[in-house]
């Protein structure tokens, strides 16, 4: 299987030499054909048109600058104005195409898809609120996606579920997460389900909410097995899925080593020169009462539900990082990145000592 690097090798010789390739010319059933021109890169017209639900969120960014490096023209669907503008100078002039949506509103979405080659449902939940339920978002609204998609014609369909979705899992998150898989390949049996495990990256709630609230992650007495990837890996994989042959069923994508929250803590600590939090691990009980509490304030603060998850391991099934071209990374090449920010100014500059590793 060609990599995404060795096509764009190819085309940048063809073009250098004034001819066209194979690679130039694609051809999908019921559209047009999908006829790419320039050298490959921001300024290139790559002829692909693809729609990313969820652009706005963490892994949608990162999603939508490598789509529209390649020269691709992306379909950035917004709920409010400020939430869209910085993906607005990741592509050339015209290729980052803003359009306001709702997840109930079909109308909204058929606007948004039908032009589209390959549409992207990034859409997810980390919490409830009063107007949107996970099970809005994960269910209703992926069956929603999916069916409107499959009636526009649109050939592919990526769906992003979470590594650790499951029907009987005690997390209701997990449970909807299974379930809108289930609802996707009823309405676009040809969809691409991809399954990443925790993400870490500049934005996230993972590394950073580790460094800012140790107390809530020190849980199950640090016992719990995560399985954390990289969020570029995880938008690189997605984006090599545009340029490779359909792959209807599940793709997983968890990290490369299985850690325990002991460790990644120690490592937060040794990155941030932060002593360990003394803070007494709290039973679960306790921890749920005050994630209960939690909910009185508008602004989101933990769920009883991510409570829960801080109590589940990651489940163990092999990676499929080959099949989308990608070697995943390990934490400790990333993490002094998105936690210097943490150290004092006199430590801003010391090298880092990593803990030993777990086992």
């Amino acid at each position: 299987m060609l990599s995404a690097s060795h096509v764009l090798r190819v085309q940048r010789v063809a073009v250098s030499r004034g001819k066209r390739t194979l690679h130039d010319l694609v051809t999908l059933p019921g559209r047009k054909p999908i006829i790419s021109s320039g050298t490959p890169g921001y300024s290139a017209v790559s002829g692909h048109v693809v729609t990313v639900f969820g652009c706005t969120g963490f892994l949608g960014r990162y999603l939508v600058s490598k789509l529209a490096r390649m020269g691709t023209q992306v379909i950035v669907p917004y709920r409010e104005e400020d939430e869209k503008r910085h993906l607005k100078p990741m592509g050339d002039l015209g290729q980052i195409v803003s359009m306001e949506w709702d997840i109930r509103n079909d109308e909204q979405i058929a606007e948004c898809l039908r032009h589209s080659d390959i549409v992207y449902n990034l859409v997810g939940r980390q919490y409830e609120t009063k107007n949107f339920k996970y099970s809005d978002v994960h269910v209703s609204g992926a069956e929603r996606i999916a069916k409107i998609a499959a009636q526009a014609g649109v050939p592919r369909l990526v769906h992003v579920s979470h590594l650790n979705a499951s029907t009987s899992s005690p997390s209701h998150f997990y449970r909807t997460k299974a379930e809108g898989e289930e609802r996707v390949r009823d309405a676009f049996p040809a969809a691409t389900i991809v399954r990443p495990g925790q993400m870490y990256g500049c934005e996230d709630k993972f590394l950073n909410n580790m460094a800012s609230w140790p107390i809530w992650w020190k849980l199950n007495h640090g016992e719990t097995k995560i399985r954390p990837v990289h969020v570029m890996d995880v938008a690189q994989a997605l984006t090599n899925l545009m340029t490779i042959p359909q792959i209807p069923g599940t793709i997983s994508l968890p990290g490369p080593r299985t850690l325990t929250t002991e460790y990644l803590l120690d490592m937060v600590s040794s990155l941030t020169y932060t002593p360990p939090s003394s803070a007494p691990v709290l039973p679960k009980s306790i921890a749920l009462a005050l994630a209960k509490v939690a909910q009185a304030p508008w602004w989101p603060l933990i769920s009883p539900d991510e409570v829960e998850r801080r109590y589940i391991d990651d489940v163990d099934v092999p990676g499929d990082w080959e099949t989308v071209g990608v070697t995943p990374d390990e934490i400790e090449n990333h993490a002094i990145t998105y936690l210097r920010r943490y150290r004092s100014a006199e430590n801003f500059v010391r090298p880092v000592v990593f803990p030993a590793r777990s086992s």
